[in-house]
């Protein structure tokens, strides 16, 4: 089996019937049906990204399991670090997520299953200690995913999904650009706020861009500016998810 450039996956599940939605989520989740070849013939364009497409070759935009929880972990790491979002996510799991019967567990560190829209929704308090306005965003999200099922699949243009996104309480620009990028897997979306793009954006030239600059500059990068985030993201050194320290 090839070392690189390849993915393996087991798949336990008792009903052989739901094996190809859980291939297609699969499939999804780590963006296997993008046209690598063309998106980095496009971004090699840029003088500045080239060398980074070069040295990644084939880098692409991976997503999220459930458009729900990443949503929720966009909310929970705004402005702090990616270890500090970490720990909060575990905390939420802990305190509202179902236990796995322990019979029913592959792992034995898998003891919660990530915590429904319904059951956050219907929750009298999230807890975690966090500001109240960061509590009550997480509570219109679960509200507005209750209300509808489908407001993590593809809607409309990138601007038309911003723009749903945006009506919910908490959820500003730079969170909905990274649900659209991770959830709805749209190749467009660009997090133009995001620290860890602005610092790895300095190499253009030698100083840090402000976001409205950034944007400018990513224009020439559409319609794969996600992978473009990607690119930069990785250049920079940080971590896949890049939740920390995002301006809102």
């Amino acid at each position: 089996m090839p070392k690189r450039q390849s993915l393996s996956v087991t798949i336990r599940f008792p009903n052989v019937q739901s094996l190809p939605a859980i291939v297609t989520r699969v499939r999804r989740l780590f963006d296997l049906g993008a046209d690598i070849q063309t998106i980095d013939e496009h971004l090699s364009r840029d003088p500045v990204l080239a060398p980074l497409v070069a040295q990644r070759p084939g880098l692409r935009a991976p997503g999220g399991w459930d458009g729900f929880e990443l949503a929720v972990r966009a909310i929970l790491g705004q402005q702090i670090t990616v270890v500090a979002a970490r720990g909060l996510a575990g905390q939420l799991v802990a305190l509202h997520g179902r236990v796995v019967p322990a019979n029913e567990r592959v792992h034995p560190a898998l003891t919660h299953v990530f915590p429904t829209a319904k059951r956050l929704a219907a929750a009298k308090s999230i807890g975690l200690g966090m500001p109240g306005a960061r509590q009550a965003s997480l509570k219109a999200l679960a509200e507005a995913v209750v209300a509808e099922p489908n407001l993590f699949r593809p809607f409309g243009t990138i601007e038309e999904a911003i723009a749903r996104l945006r009506t919910i309480r908490g959820v500003g620009e730079w969170t909905a650009q990274y649900i659209a990028l991770r959830a709805l897997r749209e190749t467009d979306a660009f997090p133009a706020s995001d620290i860890g793009l602005l610092r790895s954006a300095e190499q253009f030239d030698g100083t840090r861009p402000t976001t409205a600059s950034l944007l400018t500059r990513a224009e020439s990068w559409r319609p794969w500016r996600a992978y473009a985030a990607q690119h930069l993201w990785a250049a920079g050194g940080a971590p896949v998810q890049a939740l920390g320290g995002a301006h809102e």
